[in-house]
């Protein structure tokens, strides 16, 4: 039995021996049939594939003696010919060596002259995209109208270096790597073709090592069996390769299960010690996790898609019980991410030590089975964000406002005014005898409403308030003539209620122009209002930021909570509120009283108070107590 270059040795013939690859075999198979050659094919795919077979194998199908046909017959001269690499006709050019603009030139010469012997020339450049610019640029108009007895085949594992014009003059078709049933498959036909005797876990470890590349996977294959050993075992190919064993990843499993540092500071010792493959360890190891967590999210119930042996699956599923399935998906995610970081470190061993150490620590640096966790270290509960009950920014605006007749001229106001501040509009109509004990004004000339509309204007920005509460600016036009303070007691007679045509000081409100629709049937609460507000037309439209505001409607009170102080300022200004008002009246009636509030942000906090609430969150006490962690920065989050 022969071990030497079995990539040689059993290199395919006929497009029927190619391993994998059936869609490209079966177009070119059908092309060579027909006699339709394309100008030019470009064959793309990772290595060891079977690009530059498939191409030989074209080769001598289009040439063949009995052509038209669609597989060679590998007898006649012509095939046996390009076999041993000595037909004049069929050119393969090396293009990491030959790849300047002069070798181009050559090349357009040689294709000029018809075939000496064969049907076609074939010129089939490997590694393609090692060619200069210049000399694909010199190939355009060959491989776009190349003479009718000639054809390309570039071959290349790099397709995104070809210009796009030498692409589109080309039938591109990609290689795919191959599964892995298929690779042990092929591995298998080899072995009992050379008559070695052989386990199926080393072909199942041949061919995961090998990833879909059958030249890597011979390669391979070759290593292993220049043990010498009488059967081909698993653990000669762990060894030879530099493997770590199935016994290895399940006590790596058991430490991060006990959470037992210094046992897996031990096994990756061992794993430096043996000089195993780091990559293939992690690529293992993430494996692992995978079958780990489908076996213990489907209870036993994934053995056809993992593909193992019962007695594996039964020994792996032990440790289901032993870690909560977010722990097992946390490691396999940590696992996948960690890859690229170990073997792109400058200290790959510390890196993987590392990556051990933060699966068997994860439950007590993370709370993976609470509610809402999603991997990211959170504050455990408590009042962390330093609000009191009720003092949430924004969050006191949910509650409906109260009305209230403890006291005279207590109008409905927002429950959350101070805190937000809110700016409530009194009732359009004048109060009643009971809210009001002072005897109702006359109406206001109109040169009265200007003052506080100058008022308004002059008023100081928001942010040099005190403590934010009613404003001035919040006053429409049509409630100058109601008293916003209680007058002192008058006699008698002045205390008397007010006849009831009296009661209506202040001026009823314009009607709404034709063209506003009525309000709709349904509930009455500010979506539905917001919804009605959009229909209206004819100067009563309300203004497009309003459609930013939030609010509720309770009691016979609408509550209106604007983003920040600058848009509540804008919405009472005078225009804006009367809009707003007549629309509220319309839509709830008008006995309506509407408050407007904004959301107050919550002051910045210091970086002291920022640091007292990092030191006093358990998570960090824990890391500190355990790992002795040290704060070197922080911040507020954005």
């Amino acid at each position: 039995m022969s071990t030497q270059s079995l990539t040689a040795k059993y290199r395919p013939q006929r497009f029927a021996d190619v391993a994998g690859q059936e869609a490209v075999k079966a177009v070119l198979a059908r092309a060579s049939q027909e006699g339709r050659i394309a100008p030019a094919y470009l064959f793309s795919g990772t290595r060891g594939v079977g690009k530059t077979t498939v191409a030989r194998i074209f080769a001598k199908a289009v040439n063949c003696e009995t052509a038209p046909t669609a597989e060679p017959c590998n007898e006649c001269r012509h095939c046996r010919a390009i076999t041993a690499g000595a037909a004049v006709d069929v050119v393969e050019i090396d293009a990491a060596s030959n790849r300047g603009i002069d070798d181009a030139r050559r090349l357009k010469e040689d294709i000029g002259y018809a075939p000496i012997e064969c049907r076609y020339k074939v010129f089939i450049v490997d590694e393609a995209h090692m060619l200069t610019r210049e000399a694909f640029n010199a190939l355009l108009k060959t491989l776009e109208e190349p003479p009718p007895h000639a054809t390309f085949v570039l071959a290349t594992t790099e397709p995104h270096k070809f210009p796009a014009t030498i692409i589109s003059r080309c039938q591109h078709y990609v290689f795919k790597r191959l599964p892995q049933k298929e690779l042990e498959a092929h591995l298998r036909g080899l072995l009992e073709r050379e008559g070695a005797p052989f386990e199926p876990a080393a072909l199942t470890l041949l061919a995961r090592r090998g990833a879909g590349s059958v030249r890597d996977s011979m390669s391979l294959l070759s290593q292993a069996l220049a043990m010498g050993g009488a059967t081909l075992t698993a653990s000669d190919v762990r060894e030879v390769l530099g493997l770590a064993g199935r016994e290895m990843l399940l006590e790596i499993l058991s430490a991060v299960a006990a959470g037992d540092c210094p046992a897996l500071s031990r096994l990756l010792g061992q794993v430096l010690d043996q000089g195993l493959d780091l990559g293939f360890f992690l690529r293992e190891l993430a494996g692992t996790w995978r079958d780990l967590f489908l076996l213990a999210q489907s209870q036993g119930q994934a053995l056809e898609v993992l593909d193992m042996p019962a007695e594996e699956a039964r020994e792996l599923a032990g440790f289901a019980s032993r870690l909560s399935l977010a722990h097992i998906h946390a490691c396999w995610q940590l696992t996948l991410e960690g890859q690229r970081r170990v073997l792109h470190s400058l200290e790959p061993a510390q890196a993987l030590e590392l990556l051990l150490f933060n699966m068997a620590c994860l439950p007590r640096l993370l709370d993976l089975d609470g509610p809402g966790a999603t991997g990211a270290v959170t504050p455990a509960s408590g009042n962390v964000s330093g609000n009191t009950p009720g003092n949430t920014p924004g969050g006191a605006a949910s509650a409906p406002p109260k009305s209230s007749a403890s006291g005279p001229g207590n109008a409905p106001q927002s429950p959350s005014g101070a805190k937000q501040g809110g700016e409530v509009a009194p009732p359009p109509q004048a109060p009643t005898a009971k809210a009001m004990p002072a005897a109702p004004r006359e109406p206001a000339p109109a040169s009265s409403r200007e003052p506080a509309r100058r008022a308004s204007q002059d008023e100081a920005p928001p942010w040099e308030d005190g403590d934010p509460g009613p404003c001035a600016d919040a006053t429409p036009p049509w409630a100058e003539t109601a008293p916003r303070d209680p007058e002192p007691p008058r006699t008698a007679e002045a205390a008397s209620p007010a006849p009831k045509a009296e009661e209506k000081a202040s001026p009823e409100p314009v009607a709404a122009p034709r063209g506003n629709p009525p309000p709709p049937p349904g509930p009455r609460d500010f979506e539905a209002f917001r919804a009605y507000v959009g229909t209206r037309e004819n100067g009563r439209a309300l203004p497009p930021s309003f459609s930013l505001c939030t609010g509720e409607y309770a009691g016979g009170g609408l509550t209106v909570v604007c983003q920040n102080d600058s848009h509540r300022s804008q919405m009472t200004q005078a225009d804006n509120l009367a809009r707003i008002t007549a629309a509220a009246r319309d839509f709830f009636g008008p006995d309506v009283t509407i408050g407007f509030s904004s959301v107050r942000r919550a002051p910045e906090k210091s970086r002291r108070e920022m640091l007292d609430e990092i030191l006093a969150n358990p998570v960090v006490r824990r890391m500190k107590d355990e790992f002795g962690a040290v704060i070197m920065d922080f911040g507020p989050k954005h």
